[in-house]
């Protein structure tokens, strides 16, 4: 499945549309320390940067600098969506192995 299907599959899920951006955030909070895999796609020719405990939260980019900054970004997009619909936040559970 492409990223993008996965994206908006995940924006649908959260009855958004898959672009959907939160603008009115204030200054942003402590994200915690979430895991986040990075691998590259053949599929999508891209560097795919995924947040594990954070359901549907993934970006990509052409570097693995330009995956990891928008993966960031995500986080943040993630966490403050969660935050304003009272949604649940995972706890970061440290430690994981593959």
């Amino acid at each position: 499945m492409k990223l993008a299907d996965r994206r908006a599959g995940y924006a649908r899920h959260l009855g958004r549309s898959p672009t959907y951006m939160n603008t009115g955030v204030q200054k942003r909070q402590m994200m915690g320390y979430h895991e986040i895999i990075l691998y590259w796609s053949n599929e999508d020719a891209a560097f795919i940067a995924e947040v594990p405990e954070l359901p549907g939260c993934m970006a990509h980019g052409d570097t693995q600098e330009e995956a990891l900054a928008s993966v960031k970004e995500a986080m943040h997009l993630w966490l403050d969506t969660a935050r304003e619909f009272g949604d649940p936040i995972p706890e970061p559970r440290g430690r994981m192995y593959a």
